[in-house]
């Protein structure tokens, strides 16, 4: 009993002290806004691997159309990953000139390959002319100068790879909200990481690097046994190489919105897919930080559960990890909702809190035993 309240106690002290320290990178990075005196100069190729998407591609279609950023210095590639929709018509009838798109199942008969997305990101870099990759989704929003906030992020700087911000928006549902509060506060890690060189994290939904150092880095050899990583695992090959050239573009403007995952069944899959890569990351510094949060909210319901069994301390175990979990997170999203202009998604704090709890525990251990995910149609083992 005593030994597992000790525990229980070292995991909630290292919990406070790893949003602390997640705070304070957040804090000390410069907020980016475009200068003045900004030229348009780099070339860019964005590159878009979609399946099944003609009910988003024409609206992300007409975003990029509407980017304040030279037309004659971006070209659009799409890789069609064997849709069995009107996506690829979709993208041929657009008034977009600069375009190319790419049919894996010319190059690939499907279920053939482990990652289409990593294979089709791969086909577009050989025929891209920019020397700038960005790669973003199909189903994603931005801002007219989104394109304008990544390329003078990058001149001014000359990063190898830059992480840029990911939210939700159109919430419709409690549950949804608590996955936009979960994302902020993801962002929030992104940067940090970034900042402090330490457990880096981005998101291909808005990723830029340069084509060269892709090409260096030999891609993504190395992990095309995964099905997802195009991000995460390039990122850690360049940031190995060069760990000083990996920067976060700190403005809400250069943020890329998504929708969040309408039910349970399917935040399950997108959660499990993200936490079974975990396991194939190097760094110790990781593990032991996923293991710290895994665990609190593993002594959560530990205690939760056995309180009726057990010794009334087990309450006051169950009401320190209560108080010290809820209290960091609440000035560290306070925070980041503040800076995302989203303080309304803090009056959903209580029950997010409780859905947070639940899901890391969830599908920590689904990770651990499990390993199995649903992916744009496919099963993934």
């Amino acid at each position: 009993m005593y030994i597992f309240l000790t525990f229980s106690l070292l995991c909630v002290f290292a919990y406070i002290a790893i949003i602390q320290f997640t705070i304070k990178g957040w804090d000390n990075i410069p907020t980016w806004n475009i200068p003045n005196n900004f030229i348009p100069e780099t070339k860019v190729s964005i590159i878009i691997v979609a399946r099944n998407e003609a009910k988003n591609i024409v609206h992300l279609l007409d975003q990029l159309s509407k980017q304040d950023y030279p037309k004659e210095l971006i070209q659009l590639i799409f890789v069609d990953d064997h849709s069995d929709d009107q996506t690829p018509d979709l993208i041929r009838n657009h008034s977009y000139l600069n375009k190319k798109l790419i049919l894996l199942s010319d190059l690939v008969k499907d279920n053939s390959v482990y990652s289409f997305k990593k294979l089709g990101i791969e086909s577009a870099i050989q025929q891209a002319t920019g020397d700038l990759i960005i790669t973003t989704d199909a189903d994603c929003s931005m801002k007219e100068e989104w394109l304008s906030q990544v390329i003078s992020f990058y001149q001014e700087n000359t990063y190898k790879l830059i992480a840029a911000p990911v939210n939700f928006y159109h919430e419709k549902s409690n549950f949804e909200k608590f996955q936009s509060i979960d994302f902020i506060g993801m962002m929030g890690v992104t940067g940090a990481g970034i900042q402090h060189q330490f457990m880096r994290m981005c998101n291909g939904a808005n990723l830029a690097y340069e084509k060269s150092i892709f090409n260096e880095v030999d891609g993504f050899n190395g992990n095309e046994d995964k099905a997802s990583g195009d991000d995460m695992f390039l990122l850690h090959k360049i940031a190995e190489k060069y760990p000083d050239q990996i920067g976060f573009l700190k403005n809400i403007n250069a943020t890329v919105y998504t929708e969040a995952k309408p039910n349970v069944s399917s935040f399950y899959h997108q959660r499990l897919r993200w936490a079974t890569k975990n396991a194939d990351y190097d760094d110790p510094r990781v593990l032991v930080v996923n293991a710290i949060v895994f665990f609190t909210c593993f002594n959560f319901f530990t205690s939760l559960i056995f309180l009726y069994f057990y010794h009334y301390l087990l309450g006051i175990n169950l009401l320190i990890i209560f108080l010290g979990k809820g209290i960091a997170d609440y000035i560290f999203l306070k925070k980041m909702s503040s800076f995302f202009n989203r303080k309304d998604l803090m009056k959903t704090f209580l029950s997010s809190q409780i859905m947070y709890t639940t899901y890391i525990f969830t599908i920590g251990m689904a990770a651990n035993f499990i390993k199995k995910y649903k992916w744009k149609g496919r099963t993934v083992k």
